[in-house]
């Protein structure tokens, strides 16, 4: 009996907007094939890998991928439409033509390149910002993820960093708190698995049973958006009970007795009352944590998607602050560790060319801004053109119903680069196709882990895809736009980069698969001072450091209410997670996601739905102030009563009112810097 040879592993990095960045190795079957996908042998990855990208090449080699460049000839924009297919030099002319008309008749701020985390590579991703600097558009301000829970982390710590995630191995408790890394980041669990097997406790933080949470030995549920109270209340029994660290907080912190007196008064009695979780239960958890010296807690990003999520993210970093705990090999807390790179990123984004009196539009306010609000507009001319990369804002935005009506605009110009004939390329005028990561060369950081990565294309593009840069450069050659950024390969644009950040060369890095950049324990952990002006981690935070929209936030750790209460018209609290199939619209085209996932479905208490008159699987109508979607229900008792929980992001079609989770979602920015509030919507509920 004869066997062929196993297909040749290639090493690559995954792109997509998640922490865990992961270092792959890659089946490759011929030029234009690949196989199975695997998780390398890196530290952090650890051989582990989700399951959604193992299948990538359900992905790569998905019959409906676009495979040439499109230009509309009619049909009502949002739909199907009738595209033709046209050549690249005739679909780029058209494009460069349209902007050329649109700069001379209203200003290049009328045009707005708009981008976000379809690939987390940085030649990919931020190349359209090059385009944006050197043409003097509108700028962005990215919203959609990160503002609020970045804001909150640098509001105390002052720098994006934390500790060693690979230090979890040896920690003796893990808070996983505003996170479901079982669907998110499987690489972090499997260190926490390797905690547990040596004795270490798990603790999750989540509104609702989570199949993180399903793990846990402990989890606390509180009401979405009210985190900050829960953190208040622990820090409260850790003061009254003597957990703290006195010596730690006199030579590291700006600890006060007007701090003290404030968290005397937050006990976990007020803070049962509003998170709904039981005060003996907020006890507990505080004690486990004030005698558990090598406790982590690893932050997730729930906090970034309520109002008052920059002040809940604030308070939890508090914790290791009152204890010590950063004081600890395997203890302190870790968000993100984005800014361990130190990288010169001035050729791949032109930031030097930067026009500091453009004015910044907000992406999540989307629907506003082209449908020409004045404040949304920040006062300037009307959106008329848009290119768009890396991102689906008729599903993703806040307020779908504005988005699209925006998007539908028939004196809007719009070309979107893209994989797929998603719900926002239905808008285009121009679409053209993208390759996927294994298509093109790239540079990865990560915010879960301590490496950077470099990866060489693995098979030829599919039909007549080309590379974001590769577009990029040519719309700026029919520009005119002249920078060094535009005329060098991806590969060149990586040389220069890691030459100007002081990295080894992008060959030797290649060779070695990644480099690691992790901080020394002592600088990783803040014990040679935090990223503050005075060094000193902040009970009491300067807002204004961090924001410019900070009137009312509070002076110390709290319960800041301003989310979205339930009321007798909307008494339902929403969260909009993510799915585990999904990775925001990115998968949702997979029929092993699809699968998996089956259809939109809202997660109810079944004692609401009792008191609703609503059974198990209805189609049931779920409505909030922007507006309103038809889904099934799902009795589902492992929430609170009052909440509800759907997981997505379904493409638009998937619903019957052809509007998806987002259309519920208000586009009012969170303080103090912006963000979008995907958890934090009062609805109803009905039958449909």
């Amino acid at each position: 009996m004869s066997s062929s040879a196993s297909p040749a592993r290639y090493h690559s990095t995954c792109p997509h907007d998640c922490p865990s960045t992961c270092a792959l190795e890659v089946e490759r079957i011929d030029e234009h094939t690949i196989g199975r996908v695997y998780g390398a042998d890196n530290p952090y990855t650890a051989g582990v890998v989700c399951a959604k990208v193992a299948r990538y090449a359900e992905r790569v080699h998905h019959p409906d991928r676009l495979s040439t460049p499109l230009l509309r000839r009619n049909g009502k924009r949002g739909e199907a439409g009738e595209f033709e297919s046209v050549s690249w030099d005739s679909a780029l002319d058209r494009v460069a033509e349209k902007f050329s008309a649109i700069i001379e008749k209203f200003g290049s701020e009328a045009l707005w390149p708009y981008h976000y985390a379809g690939t987390m590579g940085l030649v990919q991703r931020d190349g359209l910002d090059r385009l944006r600097n050197c043409l003097g558009t509108s700028q962005q301000h990215s919203t959609f993820c990160i503002t609020l829970a970045d804001a909150g982390w640098l509001a105390g710590t002052g720098s994006k960093r934390g500790s060693d995630p690979r230090t979890i191995c040896d920690s003796e408790l893990i808070v996983v708190w505003g996170g479901n890394p079982v669907h998110t980041q499987v690489n972090l669990m499997h260190h926490i698995g390797a905690a547990r097997k040596k004795g270490a406790r798990l603790v999750v933080v989540d509104p609702y049973v989570t199949a993180t949470a399903k793990q846990a030995d402990m989890h606390l549920m509180p009401r979405p958006g009210t985190d900050g109270a829960l953190a208040c209340a622990v820090m409260h029994v850790l003061l009254a009970e003597g957990y703290e660290d006195r010596d730690y907080l006199a030579r590291h912190t700006d600890f006060s007795d007007r701090f003290r007196q404030h968290i005397a008064e937050r006990t976990p009695q007020w803070a049962e009352a509003i998170t709904g979780i039981d005060a003996d239960d907020i006890i507990a958890f505080a004690r486990l944590y004030g005698t558990t010296a090598k406790s982590f807690i690893r932050a997730g990003y729930g906090f970034t998607r309520s109002r008052n999520g920059a002040v809940a993210m604030h308070a939890v970093t508090c914790l290791p602050a009152i204890t010590g705990a950063w004081k600890n090999r395997s203890g302190g807390a870790l968000y993100s560790n984005a800014a361990i790179y130190h990288i010169d990123a001035s050729i791949i984004d032109a930031h030097e060319r930067r026009n500091p009196s453009a004015r910044v539009l907000d992406q999540s306010r989307i629907g506003d801004i082209l449908l020409g609000d004045p404040a949304a507009l920040g006062n300037g001319p009307p959106i008329m053109g848009m290119f768009m990369q890396n991102t689906n804002p008729a599903v993703v935005a806040p307020e779908s119903h504005k988005v699209c009506k925006g998007l539908g605009r028939a004196d809007l110009f719009l070309c979107v680069h893209e994989q797929f004939m998603t719900d926002t390329a239905r808008f285009a005028d121009v679409v053209l196709p993208a390759t996927m990561f294994l298509e093109h060369d790239d540079i990865y950081k990560a915010g879960g882990h301590t490496y950077l990565q470099v990866a060489k294309k693995v098979i030829e593009p599919y039909a007549e895809c080309r590379s974001n840069h590769q577009v990029l450069s040519s719309l700026a050659e029919r520009l005119g736009i002249d920078h060094p950024g535009f005329k060098l390969s991806e590969w060149e644009l990586i040389e220069q980069t890691l030459a100007r950040s002081n990295y080894p060369s992008a060959d030797a890095l290649h060779d070695k698969h990644w480099h690691d950049c992790a901080l020394d324990f002592d600088n990783a952990n803040f014990l040679n001072g935090f990223g503050t002006p005075d060094k000193k981690f902040h009970f009491s935070p300067d807002w204004a450091r961090v924001g410019d929209s900070f009137d009312g936030l509070p002076e110390f750790p709290d319960h800041h209410n301003v989310i979205e209460n339930a009321t007798a018209e909307y008494p339902y609290r929403l969260v909009a997670a993510p799915a585990r199939q999904f990775l925001n619209t990115t998968f949702t085209e997979t029929p092993g996601s699809l699968k998996r996932e089956g259809r939109p479905t809202l997660k109810v208490h079944s004692a609401d739905l009792h008191s609703l008159g609503l059974v198990d699987g209805q189609r049931i109508r779920l409505r909030s102030r922007q507006g309103e979607i038809t889904v099934h229900a799902a009795s589902f008792d492992g929430l609170q009563t009052g909440v509800v929980v759907l997981e997505s992001i379904w493409p638009n079609s998937a619903y019957e009112n052809g509007v998806g989770v987002n259309a519920l979602v208000s586009s009012v920015p969170g303080q103090p810097n912006g963000g979008a509030v995907f958890h934090d919507t009062a609805v109803d509920i009905s039958a449909a």
